[in-house]
């Protein structure tokens, strides 16, 4: 695939674009004008208050909000050179190709083995070989490998709530996705847990594009390359992560970042 353009100040490539995008859930504005262009191969950050439209946002990239009932999606979102609400792009391959992790794990009541697998095989995938293969590759690529591997018949809701995530991860990127979405994946989990969770990603990406949403500043902080700071809908101020906590351009994003609400 042919990424966007390099930029010309700065020379990095960008793999997904959003510009003026806007959500609406019928008459209520949830994102306003909202432009952000998420880097190839680093994780992008999405903090804000609760309900400032973070999660909105991010679930627009690979058309989810389609599922919901009154949603509607204006602007562009571009993945490499592709228009995702394009009215010929087909949705079901834009979240093929990027994928999502949520915020609860959501393992199905199935074998652990059935939860990796069941994208590949949705998909049409059927050589016993390939499959087994896929299912170690994405285990050792999501950090579970090594705890697992006896035990792949066992169901997965036998699983811890951390293991539990990293299943799911495991599952995304069973289908070999491009782009990684992850909607707050450690806000359930204990501190280990979490600090698998983030060891995690800055391993994944090394081979993928990430966008996180996190509560948490500190988590930001520690796994993102840029941060984009949402408030009321909008996003106020996009930087370098050290940039946006550090010397941050607008009053705002100081207020929110120094804890002065929040």
């Amino acid at each position: 695939m042919i990424s966007e353009q390099p930029n010309p100040v700065t020379g990095e490539n960008y793999k997904v674009v959003a510009e003026d995008v806007d959500v609406y859930y019928g008459t209520f504005h949830a994102i306003k004008n909202a432009t952000l262009q998420m880097k190839e191969h680093a994780v992008t950050a999405l903090i804000g208050p609760s309900g400032c439209g973070k999660s909105t946002f991010l679930r627009a990239i690979n058309r989810m909000h389609d599922m919901t009932i009154g949603a509607r999606v204006t602007g562009s979102i571009r993945l490499d050179n592709v228009d995702v609400y394009a009215p010929h792009t087909d949705p079901i391959d834009i979240r093929h190709r990027i994928g999502m992790v949520f915020q609860r794990p959501n393992p199905f009541a199935k074998k652990i083995y059935d939860n990796v697998l069941y994208g590949p095989m949705v998909f049409g995938e059927r050589n016993k070989v390939k499959l087994d293969e896929i299912c170690e590759t994405s285990l050792r690529r999501a950090a579970l490998w090594d705890e697992v591997k006896d035990r792949l018949n066992d169901s997965a809701l036998s699983l811890s709530g951390g293991q539990q995530q990293r299943l799911c991860i495991a599952r995304c990127l069973a289908v070999n996705p491009e782009v990684i979405l992850m909607d707050e994946p450690a806000s359930a989990l204990d501190p280990i847990a979490t600090s698998k969770i983030e060891d995690l990603i800055e391993q994944l990406k090394n081979d993928f594009t990430v966008v996180i949403v996190t509560h948490s500043m500190q988590q930001a902080a520690r796994i993102s390359e840029i941060t984009a700071f949402f408030h009321l809908g909008e996003i106020v101020e996009v930087g370098t992560t050290q940039q946006i906590f550090t010397k941050p351009r607008e009053k705002r994003t100081e207020d929110y970042v120094t804890g002065r609400f929040g």
